[in-house]
């Protein structure tokens, strides 16, 4: 079974079953009013990508999007919607992530910090090369709902 691991318990020395499930983490499509924000990453994998990033342990899925946003753009935000969970076991090459990715507004001047080396406002229609993650994928849905011309 994947992500089944069989170890030896340190209390009686039985060999149990522990199991990695996906690490939970958000993406946001993050608009003002010339495009959308993405960030080029400093870190792998690198490239363009949507800002985000791991949830914490107790943190709420809209909270850790808003501490994301701001960390990684320096905008404060408003969710604005749930575009949907991608949890293709495959879309993260770090491991298996599951990503909870929200539509917000930003407000405030865009500036890249933390885990982003450059960004840029962008049309979700004219996207740079070397997108990150399942990032394009995630974009192409947002634009249906949208109604971009990709």
């Amino acid at each position: 079974m994947k992500g089944k691991m069989e170890i030896v318990c340190n209390q009686c020395g039985a060999i149990v079953s522990k199991y990695r499930n996906p690490s939970p983490t958000t993406d946001i499509i993050i608009e003002i009013e010339e495009g959308i924000v993405l960030i080029n990453r400093k870190n792998p994998p690198y490239g363009w990508a949507l800002p985000g990033g791991f949830i914490d342990y107790g943190e709420k899925a809209e909270h850790a999007a808003i501490r994301e946003a701001r960390e990684e753009t320096g905008l404060e935000i408003e969710i604005t919607g749930l575009l949907g969970v991608y949890s293709d076991p495959e879309r993260d090459p770090r491991g298996h992530t599951l990503s909870v990715v929200f539509v917000a507004k930003g407000f405030g001047n865009p500036t890249p910090a933390d885990d982003a080396i450059d960004l840029i406002v962008v049309s979700p229609e004219d996207l740079p090369g070397q997108i990150a993650f399942d990032h394009a994928k995630i974009i192409e849905d947002y634009c249906m709902t949208r109604k971009c011309r990709i």
